[in-house]
């Protein structure tokens, strides 16, 4: 299955956009190489009103906010993960509304970073973030007559959560799917084990319309989340099929995997490679010099023909 990118995404920076009948999206204007046009704000009911990922501690961003609310009651901040460019802007926003913030809780980690660990991308881990309600998979949100569940999507980040809209087939999948590129999957709290099991868990939802953090709605969701198993998979076989070929270190591989890729790009695809070297290296296919880390050398623990597809 081929994956395919719809980059045709006009965010309208400021102005709330109407996405579907108690759905509307304010995207931030803090566009980058790791946000694309921007983070997308969503405010869901009428009267009622939850805010989903309230975005980066942006002044413009948060007036942009409370024109939009207007009058409504806002009940509940939301948060599918703690990246700054989505929880930066969740203490303005409670400040001047008074709701409370609802998460996944704080960041985790899978492992302390070893040193070698020294890549730093822009949408870096809100650390001192504590949210007032701490939500586990399956628990729900009531925001006036809409209802939202929570879906545990570790992978990106170890705490990520979906929201499924009950009674409709929307999901509001956070950095999980997006539709403009594939996600980073950085650790120590990113995991690809984790990654693949969540698109799986995805797949066996019923939800059709994803709208996620980054970029416009993706009409056909499961399809979108099949392709990226799929390229998700052809990664995992490049890098075993660079191991046998002679590739030992990250940097070999993202060269050798990654050819072309845009330079703001290279420290992305670094974490994602060595989030797929971890893996490997737990299911017995790859061996290290040392527990996975960016500076460890990697070669085929097993004389494979090809890797087994994640997860």
């Amino acid at each position: 299955m081929t994956l395919v990118f719809n980059r045709d995404f006009e965010p309208r920076h400021g102005e709330p956009v109407e996405i579907r009948p108690g759905v509307r999206r304010v995207t931030a204007a803090n566009e980058g190489p790791f946000t694309f046009r921007g983070t997308n704000t969503f405010l869901i009911g009428t009267k009622n009103l939850a805010v989903l990922d309230p975005g980066p501690a942006d002044a413009a961003h948060v007036d942009a906010l409370m024109r939009a609310i207007g009058g409504a009651e806002v009940s509940h901040i939301l948060l599918t993960h703690t990246h700054r460019d989505h929880s930066d802007a969740a203490a303005l926003v409670k400040q001047r509304t008074g709701a409370p913030v609802v998460s996944g809780g704080k960041n985790r980690v899978e492992r302390p970073p070893p040193s070698g660990e020294d890549v730093r991308l822009d949408a870096g881990t809100d650390h001192g973030f504590a949210a007032d309600r701490m939500l586990a998979d399956g628990d729900f949100v009531d925001v006036g007559r809409y209802r939202l569940e929570a879906v545990a999507t570790p992978g990106h980040a170890a705490n990520h959560l979906a929201f499924a809209l009950v009674g409709t087939e929307t999901l509001f999948s956070g950095d999980h799917v997006m539709g403009w590129s594939t996600t980073v999957v950085a650790p120590p709290d990113g995991s690809m084990a984790d990654y693949m099991r969540s698109l799986d868990r995805l797949l066996a939802r019923p939800e059709k319309l994803y709208l996620p953090a980054h970029g416009g709605p993706i009409a056909h969701g499961p399809d979108h989340v099949r392709a990226l198993k799929a390229h998700r998979v052809m990664r995992e076989n490049a890098i075993v099929d660079n191991l046998r070929a002679g590739a030992g270190s990250v940097p070999e591989l993202v060269a050798r995997v990654y050819a072309g890729l845009d330079p703001r790009l290279a420290g992305g695809a670094a974490l994602s490679t060595l989030a797929h070297l971890e893996d490997l290296v737990v299911r017995g296919i790859v061996a290290s010099d040392g527990p996975p880390a960016l500076d460890r050398r990697y070669w085929l623990a097993t004389p494979v023909a090809s890797a087994p597809g994640s997860g």
